[in-house]
């Protein structure tokens, strides 16, 4: 999956799970702003990943991301793990 197809998919799947216009989900937002996500949210989010990309996020993996880049960043070397 190249990084176009990351953010397209990653979008989708989060405007859907956290109910949020994908307009919103830019590169340079922070993303638990835009999600507006709360602790229990991250256990939402670690699922989401698992069921549309096949890996599973820990706590550690999520200390660098502030912004959706740095999501981007995070799944396309997780990606390049499992290849």
């Amino acid at each position: 999956m190249n990084r176009e197809e990351i953010i397209s998919t990653t979008k989708r799947f989060l405007s859907e799970e956290f109910e949020v216009d994908e307009n919103t989900i830019l590169p340079d937002n922070n993303l638990q702003k835009t999600l507006d996500l709360d602790s229990l949210d991250y256990v939402d989010l670690v699922v989401v990943i698992e069921e549309n990309l096949g890996f599973k996020p820990t706590a550690d993996d999520f200390k660098a991301v502030d912004t959706f880049d740095d999501f981007y960043n995070l799944v396309e070397q997780k990606l390049a793990e499992l290849a």
